[in-house]
């Protein structure tokens, strides 16, 4: 099984240029199936530019999480701190096997979805 999420662009590029190995995620889904993530470039890209498979979700208290996924966040320790601001605990989704397509789709014609706030179960 397989979510889409909404990702910034220039946190995308990262998850498939290796230099971001965690996605944060301040709530997430709850079916245990998902497997695969597909990957939504939020405005100004708006494309599905690729998709990677989960290694491990890691939940934990803020500082923890943080201490255990910084070396490879691709984000400020500032930028985590507001991300999770009002937040006790959060979540990192371990990347594996990032694989960008060959050309980017439109959310709308091939996954028959609107962009998720958050994200979105893939049928």
């Amino acid at each position: 099984m397989k979510v889409i999420l909404s990702i910034k662009p220039e946190f995308a590029f990262k998850i498939f240029e290796g230099t971001k190995k965690f996605e944060f995620r301040r709530v997430l889904f709850k079916n245990k199936k998902v497997k695969n993530i597909v990957v939504y470039a939020s405005a100004p890209i708006s494309k599905v530019i690729g998709e990677f498979e989960i290694d491990t979700i890691f939940q934990q208290d803020l500082t923890t999480l943080w201490d255990k996924t910084s070396e490879f966040s691709g984000i400020t320790e500032a930028y985590y701190a507001d991300y999770f601001e009002g937040k006790k605990e959060g979540f990192a989704i371990k990347v594996k096997n990032p694989k960008m397509y060959d050309s980017q789709l439109c959310i709308k014609e091939s996954f028959g979805l609107n962009p998720p706030q958050s994200f979105a179960y893939v049928r």
